[in-house]
């Protein structure tokens, strides 16, 4: 039988997760403050009737516990939205079938 590997592991091994979804956000609050997005006063108000279980994982999920925060970061993030996979598939059949790609 071949020797076991024992592998340490930290309590923080989820970690890395928690830092790329932390730094996502940032980017789209970064994203929309750079745009002039979040200058100004805070006077619109918006309401919304939302599912608790929906609420609760958001603010789980990103750390967010204020309501209004958190709808700031979600609008946020649809403003940064990379739209990267809308125009590759506006890019279907853009190629000419005759290329000669080598394979």
């Amino acid at each position: 039988m071949p020797p076991r590997v024992q592998f340490q592991t930290s309590r923080t091994s989820n970690r890395p997760k928690q830092t790329v979804r932390s730094r996502r956000l940032g980017d789209a609050l970064s994203i929309a403050e750079q745009q002039g997005l979040l200058s100004g006063g805070r006077t619109l108000t918006l309401r919304g009737r939302m599912p608790p279980k929906l609420v609760e994982r958001a603010k789980k999920k990103t750390g967010i516990q204020s309501d209004s925060k958190l709808i700031e970061a979600a609008l946020a993030n649809i403003v940064a939205e990379d739209e990267y996979a809308d125009w590759l598939l506006t890019q279907k059949g853009t190629v000419s079938k005759d290329l000669d790609l080598e394979f």
